[in-house]
């Protein structure tokens, strides 16, 4: 009975909201037509008498009426007891299906738990799930009318599985004037206790444990019990009610259009037709049609929760659950993923875009900045002797001025909390082009002046990875062979080497060996 439209409002688009408005099941139409028909009846109704049927004196009469009530009808506080009392009746519907009894815990103890494969640990394991069914059937029983209508004997509940007639006949030599849905679970704690004492649950802890899922379920059926026997107040109930068809009882008066003869303030034109008070009761009464629905969610409604279901699947899954998948374990091979410690599962592609890096942190794009500007100075250094000596240009003096005091920073900060490289590191390419555009042009080093690095190991060349993924395609360890050029231009269209200050060599030392680390001291951020 339950109305489900989640997948048609998956995703937001274009009017995706307003398709919903012309489903009929568990809509505002189904419940709400005839109300709203009557309204428009007792109105037409209202205005053909005062147009042809009064006399002018009459008329007069029903005008002075019909202010007075448009004065004072305005005074009934229906939004405010309305939207209350609505709000209180959602919150109870929904603590009411987060207590719906699942058995899904206690079974997997169990199955887990009790011991034995034979006929006797079998039988043993079906009886403890078929109690605790019996309880949630129980309970249902007495809360729900769909339930009962299926159930309305134990007969029926003894023909169903649930209980047997030896049971039943137990159940019924127990005399109690309340309502004996517990007896199943005492039962079921005797019988746990019996299978500790017989070894079949072989420790005490388990059987704790197995009693601790016990009581949390029937904690559940108790709270369904107290939500049905415990309701929302019957006399707010009764305001609400009242303040909503007292209110519409007077719009019925005091919304007609009165004759634009007489002046009378606000009803210098006649429409026939209210428009936006026939809007204002379909408004407030399928308020009020909400909370008619949802204040008891175990009856016969098309958004009532499916308790039969319930009942159902509980059993068939809790059965299956201990009987047939009971030590019945699938073959234990390698996965997939057993050499790679990068485990990464495969996206089609119209999953693509769901494909996104992990989130670490806020700080992250900063650290990167920084990050990315530290490899900048790397790929633009060349060894001479052994040394690592910058190559100086005038071209991008401007540029790194600039901003060099906002990034300095950033780049202290992160250099204070990369741990140590094991080897050097060292990276080439066109990485920094998005940062330094303006280097675009400059006549750079050919690839086979790039400097010669060994070979980083495995986890050096995780480093690649803080960078964003569109520059990662840029980045390049060095220890691969480099990418030869493709023609004779392709020198001249690398980016050009990048102004270096005095004391950027620092930076580079801090990179090129490892080290207990050194900060750095950047132009701009220099202490004189």
């Amino acid at each position: 009975m339950t109305v489900t439209y989640s997948s048609k409002v998956a995703n937001a688009s274009f009017f995706s909201f307003h398709r919903l408005l012309l489903r009929w099941r568990g809509s505002i139409y189904k419940l709400l037509y005839r109300e709203f028909a009557l309204f428009v009846l007792l109105y037409s109704v209202l205005s053909v008498v005062y147009r042809l049927v009064l006399s002018d004196q009459q008329k007069r009469l029903f005008e002075k009426l019909s202010l007075y009530c448009d004065k004072y009808a305005e005074q009934i506080p229906v939004t405010f007891v309305l939207g209350f009392y609505v709000t209180l009746v959602v919150n109870r519907w929904w603590n009411q299906f987060l207590n719906l009894p699942w058995p899904d815990r206690l079974m997997f103890h169990i199955s887990s738990c009790v011991q034995g494969k034979d006929e006797y640990g079998r039988l043993l394991r079906r009886t403890l799930v078929r109690y605790v069914n019996l309880t949630s059937l129980l309970i249902f029983r007495s809360v729900s009318t769909a339930v009962c209508k299926r159930f309305p004997t134990m007969d029926h509940v003894v023909e169903a599985g649930f209980m047997t007639p030896e049971e039943r006949k137990v159940f019924n030599d127990i005399r109690s004037p309340h309502l004996k849905y517990w007896i199943p679970m005492v039962w079921f704690a005797n019988l746990a206790s019996k299978a500790r004492q017989e070894g079949r649950i072989q420790d005490s802890i388990d059987l704790q444990n197995i009693l601790n899922e016990m009581n949390r379920f029937r904690t559940w059926c108790a709270t369904l019990f107290g939500y049905d026997w415990v309701g929302i107040p019957l006399v707010y109930t009764q305001v609400v009610t009242l303040a909503v068809y007292t209110f519409f009882c007077a719009c019925l008066i005091s919304r007609q259009f009165l004759d634009p003869a007489q002046c009378y303030p606000g009803h210098d034109l006649d429409f026939y037709v209210p428009v936006f008070t026939l809007l204002q009761f379909f408004f407030y009464s399928g308020w009020l049609k909400v909370a008619e629905q949802l204040i008891n969610p175990f009856g016969e409604d098309d958004d009532d929760f499916e308790a039969n279901w319930i009942i159902d699947r509980n059993l068939q899954v809790s059965l299956l659950a201990v009987d047939e998948m009971h030590m019945n374990l699938p073959h234990m091979t390698k996965d997939v993923y057993w050499n790679d410690c990068d485990a990464r599962p495969p996206y089609t592609l119209a999953a693509a875009d769901s494909c996104i890096p992990s989130f670490l942190g806020s700080t992250t794009d900063m650290g990167s900045i920084s990050f990315m500007l530290l490899f900048y100075f790397e790929t633009r250094f060349k060894f001479y002797n052994k040394k690592l000596v910058p190559i100086v240009s005038s071209r991008l003096s401007d540029i790194l001025q600039s901003r060099t005091r906002s990034l300095g920073i950033l780049t202290l900060f992160l250099t204070n909390h990369i741990p140590p490289l094991p080897r050097p590191l060292c990276f080439q390419g066109r990485v920094f082009v998005l940062l330094f555009p303006h280097s675009t042009g400059t006549k750079g080093i050919p690839v086979d002046d790039a400097p010669k690095c060994p070979k980083p190991p495995a986890a050096s060349a995780s480093r690649a990875s803080v960078l964003p993924a569109v520059l990662q395609t840029d980045v390049q360890v060095v220890g691969a062979q480099p990418p030869e050029p493709q023609g004779p231009g392709e020198a001249e269209t690398r980016p050009g080497p990048i102004p270096v200050q005095k004391n950027a060599g620092s930076v580079c030392r801090h990179f090129a060996a490892p080290g207990p680390r050194v900060r750095p001291q950047l132009p701009g951020n220099r202490r004189d």
